[in-house]
């Protein structure tokens, strides 16, 4: 199979059947061998009897239903999970995303050996506050704290080999990062194409200005993990330890005054060096202990399930 579309979704009802005649018209007009697979994250407005429904018209049409909302990255690797094409397009299912795009981007894939391929909205049909600007800003963070070059990681128009999308772990909300996920995990041929991006035609869009700050902490969390993700102890352990030494130096420092220099002064729990002492050995205890407490979760940890699914159709 060529292609498989993945399309996370929730409360899209209106779009989705123009969506799908879309993209059929584009897999026949290449002759693309494909599936389409709507990943419904718990939709309440009847996007799961659409789906059904074209299902039974379509027989590359397949869905997976989430029990509730879980959140697009669920959404995103439950349909990275069952895709079986040699590429994987992911795109969202509220219009702005122009499947037309889709063909070069399998080319770049298939032709030009790229892991990975990220759509980039350079002309934008959002509001410039709400949206513009504070994604501007996003990415440059991203883009200095990752090393990964592009322009826009939320896009949600992006091609993938199939290989990538099978061995990195999608969680959270980390779907913003998945490039930054496949350059740690080894693949590091990335590429950006400028795509057209199109103004909502049906409903109202299903994020707000708080995804921006979730997206910097997540990037916060991606960079601590990418670099000490499976090595806590480096991390908390010599900082740890530097703060422990600084604290033992300051006690040294007063139990030698104490003995053999002042030792008609006043009282070492009188100066201000002893808490500095015992505040530093106590935290650098602590950094040590949660950089060992990392350590034994790590080699305990085991995957657990994420979300739940209450309905599939030819998955």
């Amino acid at each position: 199979m060529d292609i498989s579309v993945v399309i996370p979704l929730l409360n899209e009802q209106e779009s989705l059947t123009e969506l799908h005649n879309w993209i059929v018209k584009v897999m026949q007009s290449n002759s693309f061998s494909y599936e389409i697979l709507f990943i419904d994250d718990g939709s309440t407005d009847g996007s799961w009897e659409t789906i059904q429904q074209l299902s039974q018209e379509d027989e590359f049409v397949k869905g997976i239903r989430f029990l509730r909302n879980f959140g697009k990255s669920q959404a995103l690797h439950a349909g990275f999970a069952a895709a079986k094409g040699t590429v994987v397009i992911t795109m969202d299912a509220d219009l702005q995303d122009n499947p037309e795009e889709i063909p070069e981007l399998y080319q770049m894939i298939i032709a030009e050996n790229y892991d990975l391929v990220s759509g980039w909205k350079k002309k934008r049909y959002d509001s410039v506050v709400a949206k513009n600007l504070p994604s501007k800003l996003f990415n440059a963070a991203a883009r200095k704290t990752s090393g990964v070059k592009l322009n826009d990681f939320n896009c949600g128009l992006k091609a993938y080999k199939s290989q990538v999308i099978k061995n990195i772990d999608v969680h959270g909300e980390m779907h913003r990062y998945i490039p930054v996920l496949a350059k740690n995990a080894g693949y590091n041929k990335i590429g950006e194409k400028i795509v057209l991006h199109q103004a909502r035609k049906y409903g109202t869009t299903k994020f707000g200005m708080n995804r921006f700050i979730n997206g910097f902490l997540d990037l916060v969390t991606i960079w601590f993990m990418s670099r000490f993700g499976r090595r806590p102890m480096h991390f908390f352990g010599l900082i740890g330890t530097i703060v422990f030494f600084v604290g033992l130096c300051f006690s040294l420092y007063l139990g030698i005054d104490k003995l053999f220099i002042e030792t008609e002064g006043r009282m070492i729990a009188q100066r201000p060096e002893f808490y500095i002492a015992l505040t530093a050995m106590l935290l650098g205890t602590q950094f040590f202990l949660a950089g060992f407490l990392g350590e034994i979760i790590l080699t305990s940890k085991r995957n657990k399930e994420r979300y739940k699914i209450s309905d599939q159709i030819k998955v």
